[in-house]
């Protein structure tokens, strides 16, 4: 895909990932962006920030009908929507202690959110025949995130949803990716590494933390190529390649590596 003319929509848009995804396909010629954000003011910033080609809408993932009429705003405004992210992302920093509230939290946000989204937009990219959807999923779903064990479960969880959508869809031209990077300078990542949160740390131990710029730059490379995994950190790929020949071993790795960093 390439994104002049296209019609973008960009859950959690209003910062971070989203806000750079956002205005990135607006660079890139996007006839239409909207940031939609549970904070809509911070939406409607980052869309005036952008341009008259942006738009911001408030939305709040965990809510269907919310979602629904997202959908239904963006395809009366515009026609159509061609790509859909379904950005929005919680984690807990808690482990299987985490109450059962942060637990609901995290499924609602990080796979129901893809569920609903994907419900409302794709029978208008059936009917037409075409559509893509970008899901951020983050590498915890093809790993873990040490120390939180929520986002590790639903993270999986929402890499296997995007993986039945591109298998149920692709021959309907329905397109689908999931962006899995690892550290990315977001107050996800930052708050974590100044708290001392191991889990933080391990993921600034692991690989180059990223600008959200270039995040938006692999994703902008990956909807050319219509690659289903968005790796922002090539070295993800690694990681799973071991993990899969030999996992046994990545474990021991991995709390190796969990013992380093708690001394």
């Amino acid at each position: 895909m390439r994104l002049a003319d296209r019609v973008a929509v960009v859950t959690r848009g209003a910062g971070g990932i989203g806000a750079a995804l956002a205005r990135r396909f607006a660079a890139e010629g996007a006839a239409a962006v909207v940031v939609a954000d549970l904070d809509a003011d911070a939406a409607t910033a980052v869309a005036a920030g952008i341009g008259p080609a942006a738009l911001g809408l408030p939305v709040d993932v965990t809510d269907e009908r919310q979602v629904r009429e997202l959908v239904g705003e963006v395809e009366r405004r515009y026609g159509r929507i061609d790509l859909f992210c379904a950005n929005a992302g919680v984690t807990s920093g808690a482990g299987i202690e985490a109450p059962d509230a942060a637990w609901q939290r995290a499924w609602s946000v990080n796979v129901l959110g893809h569920v609903y989204a994907a419900r409302a937009v794709l029978p208008g990219m059936l009917a037409r025949g075409e559509g893509y959807l970008v899901n951020t999923c983050s590498a915890a779903g093809l790993l873990t995130a040490v120390g939180d064990a929520p986002y590790t479960a639903t993270k999986h969880a929402a890499v296997g949803l995007a993986e039945w959508l591109a298998v149920t869809y692709r021959d309907a031209g329905i397109r689908v990716s999931a962006l899995c990077p690892q550290g990315v300078r977001t107050p996800m990542l930052t708050d974590g590494i100044a708290a001392g949160h191991v889990g933080a740390l391990v993921t600034a131990a692991s690989g180059p933390v990223l600008t959200p710029e270039a995040v938006a730059d692999a994703v902008v490379e990956g909807l050319a190529e219509e690659r289903f995994l968005i790796l922002p950190h090539p070295e993800v790929a690694d990681y799973v390649r071991r993990k899969a020949a030999e996992p046994d071993g990545w474990l021991a790795a991995m709390r190796s590596m969990v013992a380093r960093l708690r001394r």
